[in-house]
């Protein structure tokens, strides 16, 4: 499968050849003109301020105002991309960090500007607009936009009260951006000791890999090396959490939402009941992960199972390692069934310099896409050669491509796609590798070693993620009751999910409860569902994709495309999946405890 060439071992980000640092060009071509488009958008705000009086007194005025606002909106998109992307890089950078700080902040002012405007339009006569509809052309378009903001009519305050909340975004950011800083700019791990005595370096990007390696005095030590380390600043993370609940807590109640949870997914389309029936059907299906978490403390033959053998391969196998080639190389035939065209765009995007590919010191950690209107897509990894890594790619380029599609089918106003779906294409690339590798495999103990690694996807995407879920939700109640939200608490409370979810064959111990402190995505407001949601539908996709054919794929191709052109349980029933019934989940769950018996039967 490959040699590991070292090619992710690098100093500095100066060191790493060009072709594997992503273009930034198709935002700004350097700092200067950034910094330059970032002076000329200080007038923004004046801007919607201006437009305050026309842009509800008539059809044209609100067509005007309309593509004024996809036009703005562009622009920022640039700024905070730009920006973003750069601080990125290197977060050490100080420079970098001001810049991004400053878009942040005029973000801000832009929403305090633009706060008269959804007010003004729930405010409108609906006998009015249907007037303004008919005798205005171009106007149309938006209906679907402004029907999604007169559905929230509730919830929109008064002209003034908008503009206060949108002038304390910008405080509001604070506790996930401090979380950055602690996370990736200042926290330092110590060095892993295997059982020769050797060290070795601990990071973001190392953890996992060190996680997966067979020696277990070298899993246990960089078990404690980085959970050692969380102990340490154990109160300050529970305070930047405890402050991210506070401040979501504040939003919901100012809108007159009854939890933050409403007050995240109700914008989104997606009923609240999704989200607890997510959590239903995996409590439901405990056993089988009990079941896997039994077999797993079998297989690998100790008295004790304990979390930093929760990683590790049970399955014995060579050390298979990757060149970022041969990785791209194995995604493009996992995802030839996706069409010709696919896998042009996808060729064309790592030729074109979308991916940032390998870790460097400073860099932020995991991996993610970032999208916007008008530019090319762009890619984080932190790329370390191993398959968990080829699966990020796939993942990381799932979520590329349908930012591409929708860009390219969509206006600038339905071309940015629904959180509850934003999942679901990367993770239907992972399924897809799944099954073109389990094709591949002639082998019973390659079946069994691949099928092992399936069933870690179904751990740690729809197992784990509803773990996390959950405590997002339970601790996010207990915040706005005004119960104990210090570190002991979260902790607590945290250990007691591990064990319902994981089971009495793994040992708890003091650190895995608190891994809470270590997992960005609890900054995001309620993020972390919608992986376990899409990898269900994703299980259901790619069984599709892969039994039907053409038909599937033209369904699939049309998912991808549609933007937030629609709601997104429509979009997803249009590619034949059927999220409201809770079916989805429930047949994924299915499948994984069969995966669970083959495995068993195979070892």
């Amino acid at each position: 499968m490959g040699s590991n060439d070292r090619q992710g071992a690098y100093a500095s980000r100066e060191e790493v050849p060009e072709r594997y640092r992503w273009d930034l060009s198709s935002l700004f071509a350097s700092d200067d003109e950034f910094e330059r488009a970032l002076a000329e958008a200080q007038s923004i705000p004046d801007e919607y301020a201006s437009k305050r009086e026309s842009a509800t007194a008539s059809g044209e005025g609100l067509l005007a105002y309309l593509r004024f606002d996809d036009d703005a909106t562009l622009r920022l998109q640039r700024l905070w991309n730009y920006a973003g992307r750069r601080a990125d890089e290197d977060t050490r950078v100080s420079r970098c960090q001001d810049l991004n700080a400053q878009v942040t902040s005029l973000l801000s002012r832009v929403g305090a500007a633009a706060a008269w405007f959804e007010p003004a339009v729930c405010a409108l006569d609906a006998q009015t607009l249907e007037g303004w509809y008919r005798s205005t052309p171009g106007l149309e378009l938006y209906r679907r936009a402004l029907d999604r903001i007169r559905a929230l009519a509730p919830h929109v305050l008064g002209e003034s009260e908008e503009a206060l909340l949108a002038q304390a975004g910008e405080m509001a950011a604070q506790p996930g951006l401090a979380f950055t800083m602690l996370n990736d700019a200042d926290l330092r791990f110590p060095d892993a000791v295997d059982a020769g005595g050797e060290a070795h370096p601990v990071t973001h990007g190392s953890f996992v890999p060190l996680e997966q390696s067979r020696d277990r005095v070298l899993r246990e030590s960089a078990y404690h090396s980085v959970y050692g380390t969380y102990g340490k600043v154990r109160n300050t993370s529970a305070a930047l959490l405890a402050a991210q609940m506070r401040q979501l807590a504040f939003f919901s109640r100012a809108r007159g939402y009854s939890s933050s949870l409403e007050a995240s997914l109700v914008p989104t389309e997606v009923p609240v009941a999704v989200y607890q029936s997510l959590i239903q059907s995996v409590r439901r299906n405990a056993p089988a992960m009990h079941s896997y978490m039994a077999l797993r403390k079998r297989a690998l033959g100790v008295d004790h199972l304990r979390y930093w053998d929760a990683y590790v391969p049970i399955v014995q196998s060579p050390d298979r390692r990757y060149t970022f080639e041969e990785a791209c190389d194995l995604m493009l035939r996992a995802l030839a069934p996706l069409g010709d065209d696919y896998l042009a765009t996808v060729r064309h995007g790592i030729a074109s310099r979308w991916i940032d590919v390998y870790e460097t010191p400073g860099k932020v950690s995991g991996a993610y896409s970032a999208d916007g209107h008008g530019m090319e897509p762009l890619v984080l990894l932190n790329f370390q050669g191993t398959l968990d890594d080829v699966f990020t790619l796939c993942h990381e380029m799932g979520h590329a491509m349908q930012t591409w599609l929708s860009n390219h089918s969509q206006p600038a106003r339905y071309a940015e796609y629904p959180m509850f779906v934003a999942e679901v294409a990367s993770t239907t690339n992972e399924c897809l590798l799944t099954r073109h590798l389990l094709s591949q495999a002639d082998d019973p103990a390659e079946r069994a070693f691949i099928i092992n690694h399936f069933c870690e996807q179904f751990r740690g995407t729809l197992y784990r993620q509803t773990l996390f879920a959950e405590f997002e939700r339970d601790a996010n109640q207990a915040c706005s009751r005004g119960e104990g939200m210090g570190a002991d608490a979260l902790s607590e409370r945290y250990r007691q999910l591990c064990d319902a979810y994981y089971g009495p064959a793994i040992e708890s111990d003091d650190e895995i409860a608190l891994e809470w402190s270590r997992i960005p995505h609890f900054y995001y407001d309620y993020y972390v569902y919608v992986y376990a949601t899409s990898f269900a539908a994703a299980v259901a996709l790619s069984q599709r994709i892969l039994g039907e054919g053409q038909p599937a794929v033209d369904d699939y191709l049309a998912f991808l495309s549609g933007g937030c052109s629609k709601p997104p349980i429509e979009l997803l029933r249009g590619a034949g999946v059927n999220m409201e019934s809770g079916q989805a989940v429930d047949a994924a769950l299915a499948q994984f405890a069969e995966l669970v018996d083959e495995l068993s039967s195979l070892l």
